[in-house]
């Protein structure tokens, strides 16, 4: 998958071959309506619901913001791939990877649609027509085992897939030609918690994956980005994903209208929600809102008889945790449902200051400076200034201080407001 490997195939036309042109602004482009414009191609895939992160991919810096210095695997740039010396009397490879195509102009994606088949260009058209769509992007979409790990992946045309990044990330030419030359993209969390270090190579389905820069794309669960020649050698299905950037027109609306355009079992999640401004009423918190004293103490006690369990990224417990599995498994053997992942347990309760935190309360923390606004960690909080949590790969859970460095917030459950979130 280095720079001997094929050249990268473009995506074909419709009327040349059975696979979807990758680029689809030409369905946007002939029709003529009142809010037509030009669409530059884009699509991934939406395996849950979430916050919308900004895309920073890390390579190797010296220095980060104000000079403060840096882990040695946290970088800000991607860095063009080093190319392999050879000789004056060696040949050229036989084959180059295709250079990646300038940026064109950019569009924040509103709506992620997984189909159980590949979308055809009968419902691509469709789609298309649905008024307010500006763009749409194809891409692969499914779990893959990295590093033993299974990971949401997608497999992207570089070219095309960087106009729907945030523009720093879009605008790293080194980056994308690197993805297409073969390396990873892993989300931070994936990369600093779980242990898949820049540079690295880990196995992977189809051989040994070069990690080649931190990528939090903000698509939910997904925590891989690869090439579509890449997602080809991994097995992943073709073209049964799609993202689609609607920015001025409501996104409920627009989800409601597009799924009744697509075959049963098509799933959709907003991302980046265009949505009428909130109702400004006060949350009402009556008595019998939160958690009994009970089962305060029933997630404490089965969270503490976890010290020294190792972490490990993805685990759910019961021998081996990651910092969110750590608080899902915990409050289940209270009775609490709670939503897996961090930034949905964030939202599992109201916030409360720090100074008020009472033992069982949830700390989170914003330490992915590729989306300074993600939430990428939660413990527990133990009382007396102290915490309880899963921190990472080659760790263990344990109780210590409580950080305030990147602290977001602290979160008092409420085990109705928990049953709801998605």
């Amino acid at each position: 998958m280095d720079n001997d490997r094929r050249a990268h195939v473009g995506p074909a036309d419709f009327s040349h071959s059975s696979g979807i042109r990758q680029d689809l602004s030409f369905l946007v482009k002939s029709r003529k309506r009142r809010d037509t414009y030009k669409l530059v191609p884009f699509i991934v895939v939406a395996l849950v619901a979430v916050l919308t992160a900004d895309v920073l991919l890390l390579v190797q810096f010296q220095e980060g913001p104000a000079g403060v210095r840096a882990e040695p695997e946290q970088t800000l740039m991607a860095q063009q791939r080093p190319q392999p010396r050879r000789s004056l009397q060696q040949p050229p490879p036989a084959t180059t990877v295709q250079p990646v195509a300038p940026l064109s102009k950019l569009h924040k994606p509103n709506l992620f649609v997984l189909s159980r088949k590949p979308f055809t260009r009968e419902q691509l058209e469709k789609v298309a027509k649905v008024r307010g769509v500006r763009a749409l992007e194809l891409a692969d979409a499914a779990s893959v085992t990295l590093d033993g790990k299974r990971v949401q992946t997608l497999a992207v045309d570089p070219s095309t897939f960087r106009a729907f990044t945030p523009k720093v990330t879009a605008a790293s030419d080194a980056l994308w030609q690197n993805v297409a030359a073969g390396d990873v993209a892993v989300s931070f969390v994936l990369g600093n918690d779980g242990g898949l270090s820049l540079h690295r190579r880990v196995a992977g389905p189809a051989g040994p994956l070069r990690i080649g820069a931190y990528a939090t794309t903000g698509f939910g669960a997904v925590d891989a980005v690869v090439s579509k020649d890449v997602g080809r050698t991994l097995g992943l299905p073709h073209d049964n994903a799609l993202i689609v950037s609607a920015p001025k027109t409501n996104s409920a609306v627009l989800r409601d209208r597009i799924l009744a355009k697509l075959p049963k079992g098509t799933q959709a999640v907003m991302v980046n929600p265009v949505l009428p401004p909130p109702q400004k009423v006060k949350q009402n918190w009556p008595a019998g809102s939160f958690m009994t004293g009970e089962q305060l103490t029933a997630a404490l006690k089965a969270a503490v008889s976890k010290l020294g369990r190792p972490y490990v990224w993805g685990a759910e417990g019961p021998d081996t945790f990651d910092c969110s599995g750590l608080v899902q498994w915990a409050y289940a053997q209270a009775g609490v449902r709670m939503p897996r992942v961090t930034h949905q347990q964030w939202v599992t309760g109201p916030q409360v200051p720090l100074s008020q935190a009472q033992p069982g309360d949830l700390l989170f923390w914003r330490n992915d400076p590729t989306n300074p606004a993600y939430i990428s960690h939660v413990a527990i909080y133990w009382g007396g200034g102290k915490m309880l949590h899963a921190p990472r790969t080659g760790d263990v859970v344990k109780i210590v201080p409580v950080s305030r460095r990147n602290l977001a917030g602290v979160v008092r459950v409420s085990p109705v407001a928990a049953s709801r979130v998605r």
